[in-house]
């Protein structure tokens, strides 16, 4: 039972952070909760299906190269994984009504995010134990939180924008570019010291995503501050 504690409670903890930070109209908790649990079960599937259908077309052997591990990061795991939350995000959380400014696409990806986290984090902490739990706390949860910011991000500004495709696309991109950046380094251990590079993005994907919690912040349509202007560009 603490291991099983110690797997979900970093999760909750960004969960908590991200609502908090929604702070002037908060998102239906019905929603959040059917956000996180499509996260959790159906990302993981196609997530599954993806990863299955990667190792038909390109299977890769059991001592990767460099190069190997690059196409693995970005191409297997970045995509399958990122492109898997994506399509909740974009068909589920972006289509509902109460999705009604650019912040609630950080808050619904980051549900999905920390849903798929959740689930990853249980496997992993059941098999390596507390050391595992402490290590993930520290790194590959907030790392999927950030790339769910990220993603949110652009996918937030799309839902009001005439330009939706691309900037969904966008969000989809940058998770995946930071997703894969962040394993590629991860992979490659083999290469004395060379793990410092998944650090050293994993603090980048952290400064940009306060970046772009503050920003959607600022704009948002329910701020007191904003001007009128800005509030009918940020409202349907």
């Amino acid at each position: 039972m603490q291991t099983l504690f110690m797997s979900i409670a970093p999760i909750f903890v960004i969960i908590l952070y991200i609502n908090i930070k929604d702070k002037y109209e908060s998102e239906p908790k019905k929603l959040l909760f059917i956000s996180f649990i499509l996260g959790a079960v159906i990302s993981i599937i196609i997530t599954t299906i993806l990863y299955s259908f990667f190792d038909i077309v390109v299977p890769l052997p059991n001592h990767y190269s460099v190069w190997q591990q690059f196409v693995k990061a970005f191409f297997v795991v970045g995509f399958s994984e990122e492109l898997s939350k994506y399509i909740i995000v974009r068909y589920y959380a972006q289509r509902q009504k109460e999705f009604n400014e650019p912040f609630d696409g950080i808050v619904y990806a980051v549900m999905v995010s920390m849903g798929f986290a959740a689930t990853e984090n249980i496997f992993y902490v059941l098999e390596g134990g507390y050391q595992v739990a402490l290590l993930r706390a520290l790194t590959a949860v907030p790392a999927h939180a950030t790339f769910g910011i990220l993603m949110g991000y652009y996918m937030g500004k799309a839902k009001f924008s005439n330009n939706k495709v691309m900037l969904n696309i966008m969000g989809l991109l940058l998770a995946i570019l930071f997703h894969g950046t962040y394993d590629f380094f991860l992979f490659i251990d083999f290469i004395p010291g060379i793990s410092i590079g998944a650090f050293i993005s994993l603090i980048i994907g952290i400064i940009l995503s306060r970046k772009a919690i503050k920003t959607h912040q600022k704009n948002s349509k329910f701020n007191p501050n904003i001007s009128e202007e800005n509030k009918q560009e940020n409202s349907l």
